[in-house]
């Protein structure tokens, strides 16, 4: 006989903020605290709408996955972040989301993919060289605006036939002004209209600004000359609804494009970030990276072929996104009363969802804070998808891309470009730790180094 749901247990809070102040203080140890103290289904605070913090496997698994057509997007972080990307992939869900991403979806197949390959090599190459040269003498230098150019020049060429690297700096500064502005936005009890011009605002409007001049410039180049490329923009531009309707208007366009523009280079510059931090702090595991790509790579990047022999590469790159998810959390909210792990969860409460909690769980990583790429050794015949967890564990113990239906479009091509950039640089250079710079996990919309991450580089 099924027993009733009960209600979840979880901090009180205050009785007029909830758990919000904690949450504000330190918003990564508050929720892994309350996973600690309260399991993997808890409720922060008693203010409505209620809130569910969700990290065990089988909980998420129900949430992103087997029940995932009732957990919508109508929720505080998802309407902030809206600001920024309109309605594109990442904010939409229902039938407008299942159009956008059978629009996007042909530029991610297999086939093309390998297409993007020499693109991402020959941007790995100058990687290498402008980090040569900003280490030149011994110098430190700040790793995360160089992964953030890399990324946003093999996006762009990738996938718009614009080389971006000029614009980098720029949309940089106006990317951080954004995530900061969404943040705060999700994380206010009373968030004031962005209409208000209140310094803040008019921080974010003018970095909002920035990126529709970059974008626009992008679909008004492409319209003049006409035709198609083959790449994501002529997809787009040629697309029509599929009774023979009208194409995308510019705003739809907009839309779309700032989302896989950001998106597509964000999480990826903060995922080999964190590599190269906890490469230079583990100088044995680095100088196994650098014999691996020293024995596989035949030339000075690698090639398509040598890719499956990366192995230890993709298991640090793995293991760096269970540390350091860079989509740390995902928010939905239940269309519908539903149950999870034998709790009620009421029609519009807020469900949060946290790869880094759960990534973080002892009882399913022992030793969790240990950086230990072995966990994701897998054998010579068989290479895992993106996202999937290694052994016996369950398939939402990790789970860095998402899952069910909403697993990130860009999986594969994120795994394949990092990996041939991490490849590269491993190939070519030393990383070691700049101590005189602090290092702290600033948790926006992705988990960014506040200070940034000092290294210094010599040749391997």
């Amino acid at each position: 006989m099924r027993s009733e749901p009960t209600t979840a247990p979880g901090p009180r809070g205050h009785w007029f903020w909830g758990t919000l102040p904690e949450f504000r203080r330190d918003r990564l140890g508050f929720l892994l605290r309350t996973a600690r103290d309260f399991g993997g289904v808890a409720r922060l605070g008693r203010r409505r709408p209620l809130v569910f913090l969700v990290s065990e496997p089988a909980a998420v698994k129900h949430v992103l996955q087997d029940n995932a057509e009732n957990y919508g997007r109508d929720t505080r972080g998802v309407a902030a972040l809206r600001e920024t990307l309109g309605n594109g992939l990442l904010t939409t869900s229902g039938a407008a989301w299942r159009r956008n991403r059978r629009l996007a979806q042909p530029a991610f197949h297999r086939q093309r993919l390998a297409g993007f390959a020499t693109v991402m090599a020959e941007a790995a190459a100058g990687l290498v060289t402008r980090l040569q040269h900003a280490g030149a003498g011994g110098a430190s230098f700040d790793v995360v605006p160089e992964f953030s150019r890399v990324a946003l020049q093999i996006v762009g060429r990738c996938l718009f036939q614009r080389d971006l690297a000029d614009e980098a700096d720029q949309v940089g500064r106006a990317l951080r002004v954004t995530l900061h502005h969404t943040m705060d936005k999700a994380q206010s009890l009373f968030p004031l209209p962005s209409v208000l011009p209140t310094p803040a605002n008019l921080r974010f409007h003018a970095a909002l600004r920035t990126l529709d001049r970059l974008v626009l410039s992008l679909i008004a180049e492409r319209r003049r000359s006409g035709g198609d490329r083959g790449d994501l923009l002529s997809m787009l531009l040629l697309a029509r609804d599929e009774d023979g309707g009208e194409g995308l208007s510019n705003a739809q366009l907009r839309d779309e494009i700032i989302t896989l523009l950001l998106a597509g280079h964000e999480t990826t510059a903060m995922a080999l970030s964190w590599t190269t931090y906890l490469l230079a702090r583990h100088p044995a595991v680095q100088r196994e990276l650098q014999r691996e790509a020293r024995e596989v790579i035949s030339g000075v990047t690698p090639s398509l072929e040598e890719l499956p022999r990366l192995r230890l590469t993709r298991a640090v790159l793995e293991e760096s996104m269970r540390l350091y998810p860079p989509a740390w959390i995902v928010t939905r909210s239940a269309n519908a009363a539903d149950t999870l792990g034998g709790h009620a969860i009421p029609a519009g409460a807020i469900v949060l969802v946290s790869p880094y909690v759960t990534h973080h769980d002892p009882g399913l990583w022992p030793d969790p804070e240990r950086f230990d790429p072995a966990r994701f050794a897998t054998p010579a015949d068989h290479e895992g998808a993106p996202g999937k967890p290694p052994g016996e564990r369950p398939r939402y113990a990790y789970y860095p891309f998402g899952g069910g239906p909403h697993l990130c479009i860009g999986a594969g091509f994120a795994m394949m470009e990092a990996t041939i950039l991490l490849g590269t640089l491993a190939r070519a250079l030393t990383l070691r730790l700049d101590e005189t710079h602090p290092v702290a996990v600033d948790a926006l919309v992705t988990l960014r180094p506040r200070h940034g991450l000092w290294l210094r580089a010599t040749p391997t």
